[in-house]
C-alpha cells in the first residue's frame, strides 16, 4: 500500500520525519497484518475484535490529563522542558503498534485483506493530517475519493504520494499535480476522466477536443499544461538540491481513448489500452525505499504549503502551563 506523505496542504507527520515514518509505517503494517491474518487463521480473531472494541481504534497519541498535568506542576522544570517530556511520551505511546478495528469476522482471508486495506487507507488519513501536536480540517471527500483509494491500495509501501499538493513558491502558493515518488522516478499524473468511451484528440494548443457518441463536441483544457508547469517546478527544486529522480509525466483516462501523436520527452499517454500495462508494471516493483527517494520527499515536503491548528489536548496543556507560569 502506498504511503501518502503530503495531502493537499494538510499537514503531515512526513513533514517532521521524512527519515523515520516511512519504514515505521512498513514495519507496522507487517506487524499488524501477521498477527490478524494468524487470528483468522487460528479461529481467535473473534476474541480479538471483543477485546479491542475496549481500545481505541488506530493509534492514539494522546497523553492522558495527569501526565499533562504533571509535567506542567513540576516548578523546578522549564516549560518547554515539560512539554518535551509529555511529546517524547506520547509518540512512545504511537510506536506501540496499529489497532485494528473490526465488528464481525471476514468470511475469507480475502476479505480479511479487502477490510485490513480500508483500515489501512483511514490510518494513512490519519497520517497524512495529523501530527502529535496539530491537526488540519479535511474535506471529507478526500475519504472518498477513488482515485486517492486506488493509488494507495495498490501501489507498493515504497511509493510515497503526495496527492494534489500545494508547494509555496516564491511566498505563493501553487497547486501541482499528483507526484508517486518511486524508488527509481518521480511520476506526476494526472486524470483525465470524464464520460465512459469518450475519445480525446491531444494536440499542443490550450484545449483538446473530447468526442463521445451520445454528446456534442467539447473542449477540455489541455492537461499537459498542469503537467508540464508541475515538471518544470520539480525538476527546479530536484537541481536546486541535487536529487537524482528522473521526472516522467503521465496523463491517465482509464474509461476512454487518447489519440495523441505528437512527442513528448518521458510523456507516457496511458488510456483504456494502455493504462492496465503500466499499472501492472508499477504494482510488481520489489525496489527497496532508495536514499535519492526519499531526499526528493524531503524537498518537496520542505516546499509544500501548510494549513493546520493545534489539536485541543494540546491547546489545553497551553492554557495550563500558562496558568502555571503566572501563578
Amino acid at each position: 500500500m502506498g504511503q501518502l506523505i503530503k495531502l493537499q496542504d494538510y499537514i503531515s507527520r512526513y513533514e517532521q520525519d521524512i527519515y523515520r515514518y516511512p519504514t515505521q509505517y512498513v514495519r507496522l503494517k507487517k506487524q499488524q497484518w501477521s498477527k490478524l491474518q494468524h487470528a483468522f487463521q487460528t479461529g481467535v480473531l473473534q476474541e480479538m475484535i471483543q477485546a479491542d472494541t475496549e481500545e481505541e481504534p488506530w493509534i492514539e497519541e494522546k497523553p492522558s490529563l495527569l501526565d499533562k498535568l504533571k509535567n506542567v506542576v513540576k516548578r523546578t522544570e522549564k516549560r518547554g522542558e515539560a512539554e518535551d517530556k509529555a511529546e517524547k511520551k506520547a509518540k512512545a505511546g504511537q510506536e506501540e503498534e496499529m489497532f485494528f478495528s473490526m465488528i464481525t469476522v471476514p468470511e475469507t482471508e480475502k476479505d480479511l485483506k479487502v477490510t485490513f486495506l480500508d483500515q489501512l487507507f483511514h490510518f494513512q488519513m490519519k497520517w497524512a493530517t495529523t501530527t502529535i501536536r496539530e491537526r488540519s480540517l479535511v474535506d471529507r471527500a478526500y475519504y472518498r475519493d477513488e482515485k486517492l483509494k486506488l493509488l494507495l491500495q495498490r501501489f507498493p509501501d515504497t511509493y510515497l504520494i503526495l496527492f494534489e499538493p500545494v508547494l509555496r513558491i516564491n511566498k505563493a502558493p501553487i497547486q501541482i499535480d499528483t507526484i508517486i515518488l518511486t524508488p527509481t522516478a518521480a511520476w506526476c499524473i494526472t486524470f483525465l476522466e470524464e464520460m465512459d468511451l469518450s475519445v480525446y484528440e491531444g494536440n499542443n494548443d490550450k484545449f483538446w477536443v473530447r468526442r463521445h457518441h451520445e454528446e456534442k463536441e467539447q473542449r477540455v483544457l489541455n492537461p499537459l499544461i498542469s503537467l508540464q508547469r508541475s515538471e518544470k517546478i520539480i525538476n527546479k527544486l530536484f537541481n536546486l538540491y541535487q536529487v537524482e529522480l528522473p521526472i516522467k509525466k503521465a496523463v491517465i483516462s482509464r474509461n476512454s481513448f487518447i489519440e495523441y501523436t505528437l512527442g513528448m520527452k518521458d510523456l507516457f499517454i496511458l488510456d483504456k489500452k494502455r493504462f492496465p500495462e503500466w499499472f501492472e508494471m508499477m504494482r510488481k516493483s520489489n525496489s527497496p525505499i532508495k536514499r535519492q527517494q526519499i531526499k526528493g520527499a524531503e524537498v518537496l515536503l520542505n516546499y509544500s504549503q501548510t494549513t493546520s491548528m493545534m489539536r485541543m489536548e494540546w491547546s489545553d496543556y497551553d492554557d495550563v502551563g500558562s496558568s502555571d507560569a503566572e501563578s
